[in-house]
């Protein structure tokens, strides 16, 4: 897949995602829904922001380091943003459910810091 396919793909599916975030957030009652309702909302939302994180993160990549290869920036933005996101719809959940403080905070600032220094190292190590 040519990189100009690539972003047309992800571009015109985080569309669609971003689609099915707003559809549910305005279809599903937050009052009257059980667990199925919640899910869907935070799977959209991840499956959203996700896709909209790695093509700003491969754009912003994509200027800056001129000399990688263009498939070595795809793996990192898609990596970063799927940690991102994880990351913002854990706070979100924590927040809905009036666990988030400031130690809760930085246990997960800590907990993605160390996945991706991992991340990192184990692909330093492989190469």
């Amino acid at each position: 897949m040519t990189l100009k396919n690539y972003l047309f793909v992800m571009t015109v599916l985080t569309l669609a995602c971003f689609g099915i975030f707003f559809f549910v957030a305005i279809t599903i009652n937050p009052f009257s829904t059980n667990w199925v309702g919640y899910g869907l909302f935070y799977f959209s939302l991840f499956l959203s922001l996700s896709g909209f994180a790695t093509i700003i993160g491969f754009l912003i990549r994509f200027v800056a380091l001129k000399k990688e290869l263009a498939f070595n920036l795809v793996k990192v933005s898609f990596r970063q943003s799927f940690l991102f996101s994880l990351f913002f719809v854990i706070a979100l959940f924590l927040k809905a459910n009036d666990l988030f403080n400031w130690l809760n905070l930085v246990l997960l600032i800590l907990i993605f810091s160390v996945l991706e220094l991992f991340l990192i190292n184990y692909k330093k190590s492989r190469n």
